[in-house]
């Protein structure tokens, strides 16, 4: 796993990611929103996360790991319909 695009575009961190699960996300460090666009093509919004638990989910060297154990179970989410 590991981050193989990064860009910053405004406030938002956009990075692709080289993952079993987990294809891309974006996070906006003004609204604290995540975006998280899996492999399977279905993409969630997760709400009030921390930029801090963003920079380590980014540094993580599994990042799929990381948001399994450490953001999907404990931060609010909504499927974002396309």
């Amino acid at each position: 796993m590991r981050i193989i695009k990064e860009q910053i575009v405004g406030t938002k961190i956009i990075n692709e990611i080289e993952s079993s699960n987990i294809k891309k996300t974006e996070f906006d460090t003004e609204t604290k929103k995540m975006i998280v666009e899996f492999n399977n093509g279905l993409s969630y919004e997760y709400s009030d996360i921390p930029h801090q638990i963003y920079t380590k989910f980014r540094l993580s060297p599994s990042q799929g790991k990381f948001f399994m154990s450490e953001i999907a179970k404990k931060y609010t989410y909504k499927k974002v319909l396309k």
